[in-house]
């Protein structure tokens, strides 16, 4: 296990209706003026909106609504925008990842002079600024930035889905597992793989003996295997929404990933993908994290990927690599039986264009020919790249 230092002062509340009663009272600890962020209006279509506005009767609000899956600069760049010209004094961001991680990026760039894009290609420069306190409701299990400093934005006009870190994670976050009740089965499947694929980020690591962090990220992973499926076929499970919902924060909230040597690999190949083709994220890593799998197994990671099969799927024998190769294939067929595309044309991507581009990218972005749990060049990463193309290598 390496060096490290934890900390995280997010503030959370876990359960039904709480935003009721205890918004206002939180909000009233940051100040008046407030920026409400949210999405594409589902939040007006369940009536949450109404229950958020009438807490903040006695605030003055602004706001900032139209925050898209994958988020944008643009929206950033609004945001920094209204924050500046209304002086406001915290952010109330309502919905999921993309709403919680472009508010994230609008707190830091309310003190920065300069395009907010900046801060996206320098995350360094956020170190030097103020950051806007931010309070949210998280609406869809999946990313897990309501209780860590990163985000990750996007681009369209580069191609360019990057990451930035930040001096602070969220001040408050309420976790209401009913308001994932009208989740869509995409979303629900989406968020489940996302949360999957946090936690294979930091469990296939090279450094030794991380005991504590390993059952953790495996109990999430058998958590997230079990409710999954329930959730889409019973969307106003409790138990099932409220296990997501908590496993999404507890696959990123640094808890698990403290010790760790390598980077991120899936991701940044996943986050070309959103750059050039704005697919659904956890659709994406759900594509290509099995062919990931197959591809660096070999006889020296065999036996991490026979512990996740013996610990997390329950696989018994002897031989690792048989047993590593039966939990690839489950790994896939859990993702297939979520009910989302298993192949790159099932997300509209029918040839390789742009895949050398996108390989160069994921490997400079993230140092994956170095830095990588498996070392990645640009070619390895466009082998990955095709044979997410077919369903070959999987029963």
């Amino acid at each position: 296990m390496q060096d490290f230092t934890f900390v995280n002062k997010t503030e959370v509340h876990f359960g039904q209706n709480r935003i009721d009663h205890e918004l206002a009272d939180v909000m009233a600890r940051y100040g008046k003026r407030v920026l409400l962020t949210y999405g594409g209006g589902s939040i007006k279509k369940s009536g949450l909106y109404d229950r958020v506005m009438k807490q903040l009767a006695d605030f003055d609000v602004i706001e900032l609504d139209g925050i898209a899956p994958n988020p944008k600069i643009d929206s950033v760049r609004a945001g920094q925008k209204l924050a500046v010209d209304n002086d406001v004094d915290v952010i109330l961001a309502v919905g999921g990842g993309s709403v919680i991680d472009a508010s994230k990026m609008i707190a830091s760039a309310k003190f920065y002079a300069g395009d907010p894009w900046d801060l996206v290609l320098k995350p360094s420069l956020r170190m030097d600024i103020d950051q806007l306190p931010i309070v949210d409701i998280v609406t869809l299990s999946a990313t897990g930035t309501e209780m860590n400093y990163g985000s990750v934005i996007s681009n369209p006009e580069t191609n360019q889905k990057l990451g930035s870190k930040g001096p602070n994670s969220p001040a408050v976050s309420f976790l209401d597992p009913t308001l994932a009740y009208s989740v869509s089965k995409w979303q629900t499947a989406a968020g489940s793989i996302d949360i999957m694929s946090h936690l294979f980020e930091q469990y296939f690591d090279n450094a030794a003996n991380k005991d504590v962090q390993d059952g953790v990220k495996e109990g999430i992973m058998r958590a997230v295997i079990k409710w999954a499926p329930i959730a889409l076929a019973e969307p106003d499970n409790y138990d099932a929404r409220a296990n997501l919902m908590w496993g999404a924060t507890m696959a990123l909230n640094g808890i698990t990933g403290v010790g760790n040597e390598n980077v991120w690999t899936v991701h940044p190949i996943e986050h070309e993908l959103s750059a050039y083709y704005d697919i659904t994220h956890g659709v994406g890593l759900g594509i290509l994290t099995p062919r990931w799998m197959n591809y660096v197994l070999s006889a020296e990671t065999a036996p991490k990927f026979a512990q996740y099969g013996r610990n997390v799927w329950h696989l018994t024998g002897d031989d690792d690599m048989e047993v590593a190769k039966t939990a690839i294939q489950k790994t896939y067929d859990w993702i297939k039986d979520l009910g989302v595309p298993t192949t790159l044309p099932g997300v509209g991507i029918e040839n390789d264009e742009h895949f050398d581009a996108m390989a160069q990218a994921a490997v400079d972005v993230n140092k994956l020919d170095q830095k990588a749990y498996v070392k990645l060049q640009p070619a390895d990463v466009v082998k990955i790249y095709e044979a997410s193309m077919t369903t070959d290598g999987f029963e």
